[in-house]
């Protein structure tokens, strides 16, 4: 098990190790040792502490990425299923890296204004890896504004079939 999730879970709570340790019902020095890869936690015990920090561990499945190379050589990246993001990662404000949004570098876009988040989502699937998917595409905001993003015709051919088996 990865131990830093429950570094993740405790910094996303904003709570002290001493906090977290109390609520769980584990020591400092223990929970101590989890974050730093020293000791590590049972499933149950991992759970436990997650659950105290206000998360739950859950699954998801993974995503598989389809590789299709266009005619000019470019790489369009597809995922099996559609990703989902969190809510606040979904339409949180975001700067894009260079590598996806080379012509207007440090542009900070609103994904809860509809029309920048057309306009990120043209951007990542034309130009993004799957982390870069991962990061910033929500499938059911996907699926909402598919019929109004401007795509070139390669990147639109090899993500409809995905669109049309998981929403239609």
């Amino acid at each position: 098990m990865s131990t830093d999730l429950v570094l993740r879970a405790r910094n996303a709570a904003g709570l002290s190790q001493t906090a977290l340790a109390t609520l769980s019902g584990t020591s400092r020095p223990t929970l101590s040792a989890y974050e730093h890869g020293q000791k590590s936690p049972t499933l149950a015990t991992a759970e436990r502490i997650i659950e105290a920090a206000g998360f739950e561990l859950t699954l998801r499945p993974r995503l598989e990425f389809t590789v299709t190379a266009t005619a000019r050589g470019h790489v369009i990246h597809v995922p099996d299923h559609l990703p989902r993001l969190e809510v606040r990662e979904a339409f949180a404000t975001v700067v894009l890296p260079l590598h996806l949004n080379w012509s207007e570098p440090a542009r900070v876009f609103e994904l809860a204004d509809r029309r920048q988040r057309a306009r990120v989502y043209e951007i990542v699937l034309r130009e993004g890896t799957p982390v870069d998917i991962v990061t910033y595409v929500d499938g059911a905001l996907l699926a909402d504004l598919w019929d109004e993003l401007v795509l070139p015709r390669d990147v639109r051919t090899a993500w409809t079939p995905l669109l049309t088996r998981h929403v239609r």
